[in-house]
């Protein structure tokens, strides 16, 4: 068959499995994408129709990037593709985009259109802030990221409020953990609003409580296949088991060894424990690595081999040995950042573009000290995380767009009625907010009229025209883009950004309208960090190492290396426990595993963190690397180096 020829033997055998439950423990850069997207290409091709395929991963990257194999694939096997396929394509998204796509379908059993606002990370911040305000708590005391972060685990771990409320008891803290949630679940229902976890959470109780439609979907969706199955969590996992029929036919794909979220939830055991979960499970290990060079993937092995909790396994490769590990000793972060900037100088010199070089760390304050220095030696480079999505003017604009959708969304409402200024102050709000507008003076319902006519506008243009169409009108007659046509050169920056809104919502004009921006809005509330990177900008990446995973770089820097630093210890924390410490180093092994021809790891002696210099030792990671394969680095370009500081 020749769609397998490019295929290795154990890719070949994960391929062409069909029946019954099969386990891919697939390794860095063992080509996991190219066998799910081939094993997805041969389904179809052995006669299974695409709408009966769900392949659910965790990032809209790897979605986008799946959908587009899979479309490559199908056209180039003569297979007939575009926006549908028969009757369908098969669903790729992430977990969270066939939440939406199931709720929406169902949003009646939970008093919701299927035009519910999807709340981002800000928009549910706000409302949780709202929330332990108007419950009376000191918010120095309960923080609102805290009462939210440990809401959001109790939801991924399935727990609903009223759960957590009657196994709270009389204890003083979850009781008033239980009164923000609440209030927060309040604020939801009356903008009729879904957070981030409920997406999961209700998917799950609906699937459960409906046998008629769990039984659908495992009858629409006859094989079933999970990317990166050691990153989900309880909710996650029960949302597979319910999906997955009678027939079993679920394919996971992942990596113990590259778990590195179990701080959001995701637990190893699930992928561990799948051949006790799907009884007569095949499993299939991926071991031949296409990325990196052979001394990059010794390294990796000698560090994970440390790890007990995991399944055995050994990366090599038929690639060259390739160079030594570049090592950089340096006396403080200053001096680090300095020869991490000159290493990169001299390899953009050399005709490497900026683009493919990383430079990782573990905590995000550590970027601060490496831009300063990238900016003095003029070298270009981009800080992943800074959201196209999370910039003010977008969001301002997608705020019309839902509102004019869901009027219920009131943080929407909130967000857009004075952007522009049109003279709508706080009471005015309120007394909207109320339902209580003809209470108030005949200019300002005059003004609150106009709005509701405005998002009454947006509604009607949304039913007939194009998504780029339909965000131009926004920006137009909402008069944002006429206030950013000040001549200042942060306005002119705005007004760009909003016409890449224009040119981003294009992709979605194949789309009929109202579906078009139902679409818009889900792709906008669930984006990631990754998806800043997804425009091809020429400039050297800085990023955390969490915030690397899946990514790939010809020459990767990987900074910090230094004992309770990376490995990472939380302040006040006690003993470290055993599942910690082997995350740490499952995340060493992620930073090493991005390099495809040259790894660089530095430390420094000393290092400013929270205010005080403090002297480190180098990690604990950097003695389970063999000295035959570390070459130590100076630093040039007539620095003066300060002494360094051994410690042996």
């Amino acid at each position: 068959m020749e769609h397998l020829s490019a295929l290795n033997e154990m890719q070949r055998q994960a391929v062409v499995h069909k029946d019954g439950p099969l386990l891919i423990i697939a390794g860095a850069g063992t080509g996991k994408t190219s066998t799910l997207t081939h094993r997805i290409l041969h389904l179809i091709k052995e006669g299974v129709a695409p709408g009966e395929i769900l392949a659910v991963t965790f990032t809209n990257k790897a979605a986008k990037e799946m959908r587009d194999r899979i479309g490559e694939l199908l056209e180039k096997y003569g297979f007939k593709t575009g926006i549908r396929y028969g009757d369908a394509l098969p669903f790729m998204g992430t977990f969270h985009s066939l939440g939406v796509y199931i709720l929406r379908a169902h949003a009646e059993k939970f008093g919701l259109t299927r035009n519910f606002a999807i709340l981002d990370k800000s928009g549910a911040g706000t409302l949780m802030k709202q929330a332990v305000k108007e419950q009376g708590i000191d918010s120095k005391q309960f923080s609102p990221d805290r009462m939210g972060s440990i809401i959001s685990r109790q939801k991924g771990n399935l727990v609903t409020m009223e759960e957590y409320r009657a196994s709270a008891g009389n204890s003083f803290f979850p009781t008033i953990v239980s009164s923000v949630w609440e209030r927060y679940e309040n604020f939801l229902k009356r903008e009729k609003a879904l957070d981030f976890d409920d997406l999961i959470l209700k998917t799950v109780i609906l699937l459960r409580e409906n046998p008629t439609i769990r039984g659908y979907y495992q009858s629409k969706w006859k094989f079933v296949h999970i990317d990166e199955y050691q990153d989900t969590n309880g909710a996650q996992h029960e949302l597979t088991r319910l999906l997955v029929g009678p027939a079993k036919n679920i394919c996971a794909v992942g990596d113990g060894d590259q778990n590195i979220y179990s701080w959001r939830g995701a637990n190893v055991q699930n992928i561990l424990n799948f051949e006790k979960d799907y009884a007569g499970a095949r499993t299939i290990l991926l071991e031949e690595n296409y990325r990196s060079t052979q001394t990059i993937l010794s390294v990796a092995n000698d560090v994970i081999r440390k790890n007990t909790i995991r399944a055995e396994k050994n990366l090599f490769t038929k690639n060259k040995e390739g160079a030594k590990i570049g090592l950089i000793e340096s006396y403080n972060e200053g001096e680090e950042a300095r020869i991490v900037g000159e290493k990169i100088k001299n390899i953009i010199e050399s005709g490497t573009a900026p683009e493919n070089i990383a430079v990782l760390y573990r905590a995000n304050f550590q970027s601060r000290v490496l831009e300063e220095a990238f900016l003095v030696m003029g070298i270009p480079y981009q800080v992943l995380g800074v959201r196209f999505f999370e910039r003010k003017e977008v969001k301002d604009i997608l705020s019309y767009l839902s509102a004019s959708q869901n009027p219920n969304s009131l943080s929407d409402i909130k967000r857009i009625i004075d952007c522009p200024p049109r003279g709508i102050g706080k009471s005015t709000l309120a007394k909207m907010f109320a339902k209580d507008e003809h209470g108030l003076p005949p200019a300002a319902q005059k003004r609150v009229t106009e709005f509701w006519n405005l998002l009454r506008d947006i509604k009607e243009y949304v039913s007939t025209e194009k998504a780029s169409d339909i965000i131009k009108f926004i920006s137009e007659r909402s008069g944002i883009e006429a206030s950013l046509k000040t001549g200042r050169d942060e306005d002119a920056e705005r007004l760009e950004n909003i016409h890449e809104l224009v040119t981003l919502a294009s992709k979605y004009n194949i789309l009929p309208p109202e579906e078009a921006v139902e679409k818009l809005l889900e792709d906008a509330a669930l984006s990631s960090d990754q998806d800043s990177l997804m425009k091809n900008e020429s400039a050297v990446k800085l990023m955390t190492v969490h915030a690397a995973k899946g990514l790939e770089f010809p020459y990767v820097f990987v900074t910090g290396l230094e004992q309770d630093l990376f490995p990472h210890r939380r302040i006040g924390a006690g003993e470290v426990s055993k599942e910690d410490e082997e995350e740490e180093r499952r995340l060493f092994y992620v930073a090493i595993t991005r390099a495809k021809e040259k790894l660089y790891l530095s430390h420094a002696s000393v290092r400013a963190i929270f205010g005080q210099r403090q002297v480190n030792i180098p990690s604990e990671f950097l003695l389970d690397i063999n000295d035959e394969h570390i070459e130590r680095e100076e630093g040039d370009c007539g620095i003066d180096r300060e002494p360094t500081i051994r410690l042996d």
